[in-house]
Order: structure tokens, then C-alpha cells, then sequence
């Protein structure tokens, strides 16, 4: 196992677009964490003598209609996006490696039946069961928690499940089957560990999915409610005067971009780095 994940570390290393990306991400998050440091302004001072600037030495992002800095938002609105992101993507993990892992473990009927949960909740819209969600437990935090969560662990589950379905017939877990073993045992001591890397993998591809879905509903205004503020939110205020003051909309949006794609580019090295087959290949 050491040496695994030694050779994956070696490999990512070589990997230049993940490797930035991996430093790029480290600094998002520090950004995020040491928000009210890197600020220059405060999040809701406005200045109505100042209101729609465009980027200029003083206000480098420019400001927004309310003459509120905008590149100090922007900051901030990393917090928010970044929590919901790693957040929502750490539930979604546990529940669909859970559900999966027992799904796949024991199999049978029960797979059957867990499986066919799985497929009724592929069959509704994402955005029409987020909104119901929404709607049942209101316009709070929890809400768009749970409603990005519920929509998220399925593809987890499934990915999980046919790790545990390849990994349950292999001659180790059949010996531990054999001197008696417990079934938690075996499933958190044996099975859990060897798939981890796949289970890293798409924790990498669920954080940048689950920005990008908070970032489209606060953009479309289903997202997180005044005081909380998002790259979406953001965004979403921007697009309003985007002919005039296109700069509203072009710095959370591409702070969105930037994120997004350096998740996924550091998603694609651990999967390669990871991967024995597409290292030998």
C-alpha cells in the first residue's frame, strides 16, 4: 500500500497541469480561510461616490452598484463557494460509499432493491428535485446542502459498488470469509482501504461539481439567500448590467472557471497516478 501510493505520488509529480493545479487549489482554500486578512475592504462597505468602477489601481476588480469592492467579494464569495463544495462533496462520499460498499457486499436481493433506489432517483431532474427539496426545507444553508448532497451520492454509490462487486471475489476477502471474519470487519479493514484511491479520485470530481451546481442555482436564484454570498451570487448580480459593466460578471465567473477546472485536471492526474492499468499502459 505504501509503495502504491509512493509510485502515485512520483507519478503526480510529473504531471505538471495537475501539479499546478494541486498548488492552485491549496491557494483558493487559503484564500478562503484567511478571507478577512487578504480583503482590502470590508465585504458590505459601500461607497456611493464609487459605485460601478471599472477595474483601476484602487479597486482592482472594480465595484459593484452599490460601489462595495468588488475584488474583496470576490474573496469572500470563496468562502462561501468553497465550503459548499467540500462540504456537500464529503457527505455525498460517506452516503454513496456506505450505500454502495453494503450494496455491493451483500448483493442479491438486497442489491437489487438498493439499486432500484438508485435508478428512481436517476430518473428524476436534478434541478426539479433540488427546487422540491428546496421547497420542503427552505432557503437555508441546510437546504441547499441537503438538496446538492441527495443529488450527488448516487453517482458515488455506483462508482463504489462495482469496486466492492470486483474487489468482494478476490482470494484474501474469501479467506477472511473463511476463518470467520466479520462482515463490518472485512467491509472497513479490507475492502474500504484497498478502493481508496478511486474513492480520493471522484471526492476530486465531486467538489468542483457540486461548485458549479451552487454556483448555476445562485446564479438562477435558487442558490444561497442574502446575507450568504457565492461566486454564483456574485455572478448572478453581475449579470444584470453585464452590457455596461461586463467586469460584474467576468471575475467570479472566471474564478469559477479557474476552480472547476483545476479540480478536474488534478481529478484526471490521481486517477492516472492511481491507476496500475493506465500505468502500465
Amino acid at each position: 500500500m505504501n509503495t502504491l501510493w509512493s509510485d502515485a505520488f512520483k507519478t503526480l509529480s510529473k504531471n505538471k497541469p495537475a501539479l499546478l493545479s494541486l498548488f492552485f487549489i491549496i491557494f483558493i482554500i487559503l484564500v478562503a480561510l484567511f478571507a478577512n486578512l487578504l480583503a482590502p475592504y470590508g465585504y458590505e462597505i459601500q461607497n456611493p461616490s464609487q459605485r460601478l468602477m471599472f477595474p483601476n489601481r484602487t479597486f482592482w476588480m472594480g465595484t459593484d452598484i452599490l460601489g462595495r469592492d468588488l475584488l474583496s467579494r470576490v474573496i469572500y464569495g470563496s468562502r462561501m463557494s468553497i465550503s459548499v463544495g467540500l462540504i456537500v462533496a464529503i457527505c455525498s462520499l460517506i452516503v454513496g460509499t456506505l450505500y454502495g460498499s453494503l450494496s455491493g457486499y451483500v448483493g442479491g436481493k438486497i442489491d437489487n432493491l438498493l439499486m432500484r433506489i438508485v435508478d428512481i432517483l436517476y430518473t428524476f431532474p436534478s434541478l426539479l428535485l433540488i427546487i422540491l427539496i428546496r421547497v420542503i426545507f427552505g432557503q437555508g444553508l441546510f437546504g441547499i446542502f441537503l438538496a446538492l448532497t441527495i443529488v450527488g451520492w448516487v453517482d458515488v454509490s455506483r462508482i463504489v459498488r462495482g469496486q466492492v462487486l470486483q474487489l468482494k471475489e478476490m482470494a484474501f476477502i474469501e479467506a477472511a470469509r473463511a476463518v470467520g471474519v466479520k462482515n463490518r470487519f472485512i467491509i472497513f479493514k479490507h475492502i474500504l482501504p484497498n478502493i481508496l484511491g478511486p474513492i480520493i479520485v471522484t471526492l476530486t470530481f465531486e467538489i468542483p461539481a457540486a461548485i458549479l451546481s451552487e454556483s448555476f442555482l445562485s446564479f438562477i436564484g435558487l442558490g444561497l439567500q442574502p446575507p450568504f454570498s457565492s461566486w454564483g451570487s456574485l455572478a448572478n448580480d453581475g449579470f444584470q448590467a453585464f452590457k455596461s459593466f461586463p467586469h460584474l460578471i467576468i471575475f467570479p465567473g472566471f474564478s469559477i472557471f479557474l476552480t472547476v477546472l483545476a479540480f478536474n485536471l488534478l481529478g484526471d492526474g490521481l486517477r492516472d497516478a492511481l491507476d496500475p492499468k493506465l500505468k502500465n499502459a
